[in-house]
């Protein structure tokens, strides 16, 4: 997750150049817990609007007074995500997600997202499928210009440009990998560097494929609970020579 890179100051969202917008949720509630740096940016509820992209989820804040203006979701930083629907409260999604490097924090939180005006198994089961999906195809080109969408009050299409446009470079993903199947590399590719399994160990190779959506389970993505063990190609001691 990334913090304050994709929001205008008139509280518009910005996202890559090549993406889109798919659906937008208004009216929800975002809180962390258990983070393991310190930090006042994810403290307290913030209440804004979430959009979704083909690779991300991204929080924009209502309050453009909020020290916490943006928060951006790769879907490979997440992981144990699931709908809930509380019998006495709005429903809302939960989950962890991991820090992107640079991106403003470190570590990893707990994240609650509530959706008091509704919305959350709709955005969510998108969500699931969007995750799903970007595992199996590039993302957009890595360090391609942003452009805004509109907030609420304003008139034109387009928010003011940002002081520096955004570029996610992100790393191989590895054994933090939440909802990703690792797919193939892609030749040429400039965005995501995908992790590939390793040859010859096999317990790397199905956890890392063990991440799946099941379509008559909408509400839960499947994701390994182990994390495959770190290849070692050398032994730690060196071969005897025979005499």
């Amino acid at each position: 997750m990334a913090l304050n890179r994709n929001h205008t100051q008139n509280g518009g969202v910005l996202v890559t150049n090549g993406e889109s917008v798919l659906r937008e949720c208004k009216n929800v509630e975002l809180s962390f817990s258990d983070v393991s740096c310190k930090t006042d940016l994810l403290k307290g509820t913030k209440k804004g609007n979430v959009y979704l992209t083909p690779y991300r989820l991204v929080f924009v804040s209502n309050n453009t007074k909020d020290c916490l203006g943006s928060a951006m979701f790769p879907y490979y930083l997440m992981k144990g995500c699931s709908i809930e629907q509380p019998v006495f409260a709005a429903n809302y999604i939960k989950g962890t997600v991991s820090a992107e490097p640079g991106g403003g924090w470190e570590g990893q939180a707990h994240f609650k997202m509530s959706f008091p005006s509704g919305g959350a198994i709709e955005l969510g089961q998108h969500l699931f499928k969007l995750a799903t999906n970007a595992s199996r195809a590039p993302p957009a080109q890595n360090g391609a210009a942003s452009y805004g969408y509109p907030s609420p009050g304003m008139m034109n299409g387009y928010g003011p440009p940002p002081t520096a446009p955004p570029s996610y470079g992100y790393p191989p993903p590895g054994r933090q990998n939440g909802f990703y199947q690792v797919p193939p590399p892609v030749a040429g590719n400039m965005g995501y560097p995908y992790p590939t399994a390793t040859a010859g160990n096999s317990k790397a190779a199905e956890a890392a494929g063990s991440a799946y959506y099941d379509p008559s389970k909408p509400h839960n993505v499947y994701m390994p609970v182990e994390r495959p063990p770190p290849y070692s190609p050398y032994s730690d001691t060196p071969d005897k020579k025979n005499n």
